[in-house]
């Protein structure tokens, strides 16, 4: 059968100046992919285009087979952050973004996990080669994982300013209190923030390590439930003088009773 010719494709094909700007608007696939065909489209037509919400992957990717048109920044940071972008051309142009768009690429609302995962793997990446400028940057606005990579780093003059970050979660903090080499000031500024030392789970996680300032774990001891008390009481992590003060606790709350279990401190 003898598909039919298409004149508002056959036009949009050789559209020029003003007849572009208002195809670009078209809802049909049939003639915007016509349209890509005109040798009269550039990258601003290009770029408004791109601004569409509705445009199908199968677009999106005609745009990307045009290797005179992904050597533009502008156009390919657009396709990547399309919500219709086919994943594997997505994660694949992702790798090419400049460090800042991949901080907003890894905040973007609506884009797939995986893509978002990548861009917080290729900011980490980097990290060690950022001067201490974009480092501040990203801790102030970049995500949980970016945070708390940065806090696990220790630089003091990063440190603070990752902890106040609005995207950090106790998820990352407890990691990166997990870690075996985070460095004493980091320990120390979790202990003293004034969000995170309220958290419970962190507190118990302070408590457990050997860095913590000795003053504020005592503080939080009267807060630990008795369950977690006995915990901590019998991991080797946590000091004699330390466990001897968790003992007091326990006994306290007992009525003076050691509820230790035999062969325990």
């Amino acid at each position: 059968m003898v598909q039919k010719a298409n004149p508002d494709a056959d036009r949009a094909r050789a559209a020029t100046g003003e007849e572009i700007s208002v195809l670009l608007h078209d809802a049909r696939e049939e003639v915007l992919t016509a349209l890509l065909e005109s040798p009269h489209l550039d990258e601003t037509h290009l770029c408004l285009l791109l601004e569409r919400k509705d445009l199908p992957g199968t677009l999106l990717e005609g745009i990307a087979s045009r290797k005179e048109w992904m050597a533009s920044y502008r156009v390919k940071r657009r396709v990547v952050f399309h919500l219709h972008t086919p994943r594997l051309l997505a994660l694949r142009l992702a790798r090419q973004l400049y460090l800042m768009d991949l901080v907003q690429l890894s905040l973007q609302p609506g884009l797939p996990v995986e893509l978002k995962r990548l861009a917080e793997e290729l900011i980490l990446a980097r990290l060690p080669q950022l001067p201490l400028g974009q480092k501040t940057t990203l801790a102030r606005r970049g995500s949980a994982r970016v945070a708390g990579g940065l806090l696990v780093e220790g630089h003091p003059q990063i440190v603070r300013v990752a902890l106040d970050n609005g995207f950090l979660t106790e998820a990352q903090v407890l990691r990166a209190l997990a870690q075996e080499k985070l460095p004493a000031p980091v320990v120390s500024a979790i202990a003293n923030h004034p969000k995170w030392s309220h958290v419970y789970n962190v507190r118990v996680a302070l408590v457990r390590h050997p860095l913590a300032p000795p003053g504020r774990v005592l503080a939080f001891l009267p807060e630990l439930t008795l369950r977690d008390l006995q915990e901590l009481r019998t991991l080797g992590t946590v000091s004699a003088n330390l466990r001897q003060y968790i003992r007091q606790e326990i006994a306290r709350r007992s009525g003076g009773k050691d509820l230790a279990p035999r062969g325990k401190l």
